[in-house]
């Protein structure tokens, strides 16, 4: 069980919760840590250049990737070397590959950001609603923040906004190579955000940099920060030179100044418990076990193949010098005292071996919180109350991810926007807009579109609530405008007045 502890700090009058880890003991040669992942872990090299967090994040990116066995120098049907020894399971990659972690973070990706489940900008301001309404849909929120949240998975991302002529721009970046800095006398306003990774002197040929060719091959760093006044690039910089301890020169050319303030940056930790700056890992206790079912359908795949090619054995002495052909149209004869028989490999082995995958299958995703949910399972049209309780693993990893990715994901990147609209103007569907609300909040929709029967019911409740003078008019049509598809709550009001107005059976214009 993970330790930390809970810390009141006091800064300029502000109150901050901050959680601090407690110190670490070193890990047993026993446990987790000597299983396949332990060793394919060993095997991937480790650059004593980056923090320690970088190799971590590398091995999750490998296992939601798939490349996590290109490590291993054998494929699964490599038995022996050329040399005739016996090449061992764990030096073969497995041939089936059933990626359950990468099928967790999509499945929990669509329902935190799916079709229909994208949150809505609410203002007490309408000309602020409106305006990121219609930014969001330009912009690409939807797709910005579902890419951040799958990228993320392995522990952090970071957005980046950009206003280029007016326009904002939101761009995704992967946490691995990416260090936060943060104010220490205000520890949730980001100070800092640095990129430093590892390059080929090729790659900075594609990105412009003008790298002699006897440099292609040599290893480079590239260096940008995002800071509180400007986008400061840095030269590219041989790894040699910075192991001496040259400081990077700034790339004066591709520096982007900015009047912002702050930095046009958001940075997030995917879920609360890990390692400050990242966060936990969405798959990491299912990663051993999606290793041993691979293997295990590899094995059962293999053994599939033999049965269908049975071993035929004699004893001796058989009586047959001539070569053996082993087919249907063809007698075997033997001596008085030979025998001969075809060894092959009952159905069973292979039905408990697809018991036990289903088994761990179930188990890796009751821990992950995934989606244990069966098509097969359902026979009839259900309603959103009774998928939500189908799907309850699964929602309650969405509802954290929630927290992460809306509250400080989303919502602080709707915040920076209003806050640059008081700096620059911005240019939202050809409208130029200035002066935006910072009073914004996220309003989610229902995590299961619901059936008629189910706006039915709601709507008969909001009725019901209305006519006892429970709820206002205007909060029982907030509570259904996302359920009818009311984008404008208080012009709907106007609408229903003016109905109400000209009696039944009639409207004024």
């Amino acid at each position: 069980m993970e330790r930390a502890f809970l810390v009141l700090l006091f800064r300029k009058g502000n109150t901050f919760l901050a959680r601090l880890p407690a110190p670490t003991r070193q890990e047993t040669p026993t446990g987790i840590r000597t299983q396949m992942f332990h060793t394919l872990a060993a095997r991937t090299p480790a650059d004593p250049d980056y923090p320690a967090r970088v190799r971590e994040l590398t091995l999750m990116q490998r296992v939601l990737d798939g490349t996590l066995y290109d490590v291993l120098p054998n494929a699964f049907h490599d038995e022996k070397t050329p040399s005739g020894d016996y090449v061992p399971l764990r030096e073969r990659r497995p041939s089936v590959r059933y990626n359950i972690c990468r099928e967790v973070v999509e499945r929990s990706v669509g329902m935190l950001f799916g079709e229909g489940r994208f949150p809505e900008l609410a203002s007490p301001d309408r000309a602020t609603a409106k305006a990121l309404a219609r930014l969001a849909r330009e912009s690409f929120w939807q797709s910005r923040m579902a890419e951040a949240a799958f990228r993320g998975s392995i522990g952090s991302v970071a957005l980046i906004l950009r206003v280029l002529r007016g326009r904002v721009f939101v761009e995704c970046l992967p946490g691995t190579y990416l260090t936060p800095e943060y104010d220490p006398e205000a520890p949730d306003v980001l100070l800092r955000l640095t990129e430093a990774r590892k390059v080929t002197g090729r790659a900075l040929c594609r990105l412009g940099y003008d790298i002699p060719r006897d440099d292609e091959g040599a290893m480079f760093w590239f260096r940008r920060e995002w800071g509180l006044e400007a986008e400061t690039w840095y030269l590219p910089q041989r790894v040699g030179d910075a192991r001496e301890g040259r400081p990077p020169v700034v790339d004066a050319a591709r520096t982007v100044p900015h009047p912002l303030g702050f930095v046009p940056a958001v940075w997030i930790e995917n879920l609360p418990g890990g390692e400050s700056p990242d966060g936990l890992c969405t798959f990491r206790p299912a990663i051993e076990t999606q290793i041993e079912i691979e293997y295990l359908l590899s094995q059962g795949g293999r053994a599939l193949k033999y049965a269908s090619d049975p071993l035929l054995m004699i004893r001796e002495p058989a009586g047959a010098d001539n070569e053996l052909v082993r087919s249907a149209g063809n007698a075997l004869v033997v001596s008085e005292k030979g025998d001969a028989k075809l060894l092959e490999i009952g159905g069973t082995a292979t039905s408990a071996l697809l018991e036990m995958v289903r088994a761990l299958r179930e188990w890796t995703l009751e821990v992950i919180h995934g989606d244990r949910s069966s098509a097969d399972k359902l026979t009839a049209a259900q309603s959103g109350k009774a998928l939500e309780l189908l799907n309850a693993p699964l929602i309650s990893l969405a509802d954290r991810l929630r927290g992460s990715y809306g509250q400080h994901g989303l919502l602080e990147l709707a915040r920076m926007v209003a806050r640059a609209s008081h700096i620059v103007p911005l240019r939202i569907s050809g409208v130029e807009t200035r002066d935006l609300s910072p009073e914004i909040s996220l309003r989610w929709h229902g995590w299961f579109s619901q059936t008629e029967g189910d706006k039915l019911q709601q709507a008969q409740a909001v009725t019901t609530l209305t006519a006892g003078r429970v709820l206002s008019r205007e909060t029982a049509t907030g509570a259904v405008a996302g359920v009818f598809d009311v984008e404008d709550v208080p012009a709907e009001l106007v609408r229903i007045a003016r109905e109400a107005a000209a009696g039944p059976g009639k409207q004024k214009d």
